[in-house]
């Protein structure tokens, strides 16, 4: 079973408008409420590619049941440690040719609170990865992430992170299975630069990544594709169908998720596991949240992918 820990999730309001001006009212439409959070949006997208899922997070009145009923209502189990406070919700605006992300910083949690985690990780006999994505509520211990970690790993479970903390280049000497990297989180947490179309920079970066500790890298780069190294080869993929870019919000949880659903299970289909990653990050942009998938198949033929080493 892979389970997601969301830390900090989220209702995402989606909405759309003809354009933005101060001091007057804005009309808006097309609205999309969505249980989210990163975690979370690699749990439904795991879910939809047949593979056993759960979701883990603290969660937080109101608008934390509407998260943890909506999971359920998709077929994906949430186990909640419930906080004080209440859940964040953020607003995504999609105004004709702008994007704009409000992303509040979300209920605190206690030193109790992530008792109560640890001690529900630990009691997770089916637990054979935990993937870890997000950003972490205020209150959150320094050590906590490390905790939670050694905690997974002393039930024999395999870690992913897909985390935009700094405390990832320190994380990732705990030997993750994978990290998931944007080229932003790259240069900012890692102080490593990669620009689309150069592979010697790419490979650069991948090494030092595996001499930090990180077994395997998926190195996303938004609509430039992705690089992925598991420290035997080096692949690079990019899905070339047009699309028209609503939102780009749940693109790289969703690309995560898909990857995993194939690479987890057998690790030689690491070609089979880009495509399907590519394709779904493709379709995902299209959407108001994560969608239906709906075109994933017809993209997932118009994803070039080659071996670098």
């Amino acid at each position: 079973m892979i389970y997601t820990l969301t830390a900090n999730p989220a209702i995402d309001y989606n909405i759309s408008c003809d354009g933005l001006a101060p001091n007057c009212v804005t009309r808006t439409r097309d609205a999309v409420y969505s249980p989210n959070g990163k975690g979370l949006n690699v749990s439904f997208a795991l879910h939809h590619f047949g593979v056993d899922t759960a979701v883990l997070g603290f969660f937080a009145g109101f608008s934390g049941r509407y998260i943890v009923d909506g999971a359920r209502a998709k077929g994906v189990e949430v186990y909640p440690v419930w906080t004080e406070g209440i859940t964040r919700v953020n607003v995504f605006l999609n105004a004709v040719d702008r994007e704009y992300n409000m992303v509040n910083a979300g209920a605190a949690i206690t030193p109790a609170d992530e008792g109560k985690m640890l001690h529900l990780i630990g009691s997770l006999d089916d637990m054979t990865c935990l993937s870890i994505s997000g950003s972490l509520p205020p209150g959150t211990s320094d050590d906590f992430l490390a905790r939670v970690v050694r905690m997974a790993g002393e039930r024999g479970a395999d870690v992913v992170l897909d985390i935009s903390s700094p405390q990832l280049a320190d994380l990732v000497r705990e030997r993750p299975l994978l990290i998931k990297p944007n080229d932003d989180e790259l240069r900012d947490i890692f102080g490593l630069e990669v620009m689309a179309g150069d592979d010697a920079s790419a490979v650069r970066a991948l090494d030092a990544l595996h001499a930090a500790g990180a077994r395997a890298v998926l190195l996303t780069l938004g609509g430039d594709g992705a690089y992925f190294s598991d420290g035997a080869g080096i692949w690079y993929a990019r899905c070339i169908a047009p699309v028209q870019v609503l939102s780009t919000v749940c693109a790289g949880d969703s690309t995560l998720a898909a990857f995993l659903s194939v690479w987890y299970r057998d690790r030689t289909r690491v070609e089979d596991a880009l495509r399907l990653a590519m394709a779904t990050g493709a379709n995902v942009v299209e959407c108001a949240g994560q969608g239906d998938f709906a075109h994933v198949d017809a993209y997932r033929s118009q994803v070039e992918v080659r071996r670098i080493r």
